[in-house]
């Protein structure tokens, strides 16, 4: 059967994103729309003239504002929205991303009502929540992308540290997409199955935990704006373990009633990723400190979410 993937924005995140799901060939088609006149389509052309010299066989289309051509989509991935600029906080966007998130994602489900959403655009959680509340889909239809970043950077951090290859580490993020609400699990991490704890020293762990929880600042600040390769990538990652039903565990902003302690809320934690979208929410056994870490980044993360009826967004 054949898939389809809309990526919504053609910024240097959607963009990414668009180019990693046509050359790992996840959907057999990928549309990338943005609302600013021929950025869609003239990156879709460059992308896909280098199909030939890549290998890959997904059709990548670009389009202006022309939601008919996303019809069908099976995932809709939402990058739109002004990026972060250097000391500005993700919850500072807040006022004109919910804006353009809620009309794309209602633009975008009218042509593909079935779909599932996966959202990029920051404040993370709190653009996930208002998809959530704002768009009467089921709770397993709306994915935010910002715990597999997250926890990414984490392993990253970590390979550094250990001196070893990323791809044998696991680690992972949960909590509020931000600098200051994420939750490196420390306690979780491994190499080639060995806890990191027996491997490296707790100031060196706190450095990387540090080190992770500034990851998106650090590189705003190098380069004077968001990052977009990894965030592209994680965002494609999440697809992927969709579409082909991958029941990958993935932490993810999700709605959760009762799990963690926590309602009425979309934050980070781990889930397994198949074609339905959210097929399970694990609980982890988190001890006291990592409990009240939580609830401390669940209360941040409310309170950005109260910033939606202020710009009256809800």
């Amino acid at each position: 059967m054949m898939s389809k993937v809309t990526v919504v924005g053609a910024g240097n995140v959607g963009a990414t994103c668009a180019n990693v799901l046509a050359f790992n060939e996840v959907a057999d088609e990928v549309i990338m729309l943005d609302v600013k006149e021929g950025v869609s389509e003239g990156k879709a052309i460059d992308m896909m003239q280098t199909a030939q010299l890549l290998g890959f066989d997904s059709t990548l289309v670009g389009c202006t504002n022309d939601y008919e051509k996303t019809a069908n989509s099976d995932v809709i991935v939402i990058t739109s929205g002004i990026p972060r600029k250097p000391g500005m906080t993700r919850e500072e966007l807040i006022g004109v991303n919910a804006g353009i998130v809620k009309s794309v994602a209602q633009s975008a489900l009218k042509y593909s009502p079935n779909a599932i959403l996966v959202v990029i655009s920051n404040p993370m959680d709190t653009m996930t929540y208002l998809a959530l509340k704002s768009l009467g889909l089921p709770k397993n239809r709306i994915i935010g992308m910002g715990g597999a970043l997250d926890s990414s950077r984490f392993k990253y951090y970590l390979s550094k540290a250990i001196g070893c290859n990323a791809n044998e580490v696991e680690g992972m993020v949960i909590g509020g997409h931000g600098d200051t609400t994420m939750i490196p699990l420390a306690r979780f991490a491994t190499y080639k199955g060995l806890p990191v704890s027996g491997l490296l020293s707790a100031e060196k762990i706190e450095e990387v935990i540090k080190a992770t929880m500034v990851g998106g600042a650090t590189l705003t600040g190098l380069l004077g704006t968001s990052a977009w390769y990894a965030p592209g990538a994680a965002g494609a990652f999440v697809v992927e373990a969709i579409l082909h039903n991958q029941m990958k565990m993935v932490p993810c902003s999700v709605a959760l009633e009762g799990e963690y302690g926590q309602k009425d809320i979309c934050c980070g934690v781990p889930v397994i990723l198949g074609r339905n979208g959210i097929e399970k929410i694990i609980e982890l056994p988190l001890n006291d400190d990592e409990k009240a870490k939580f609830e401390a980044s669940a209360a941040a993360v409310r309170g950005t979410n109260a910033a939606l009826k202020e710009v009256g967004a809800l």
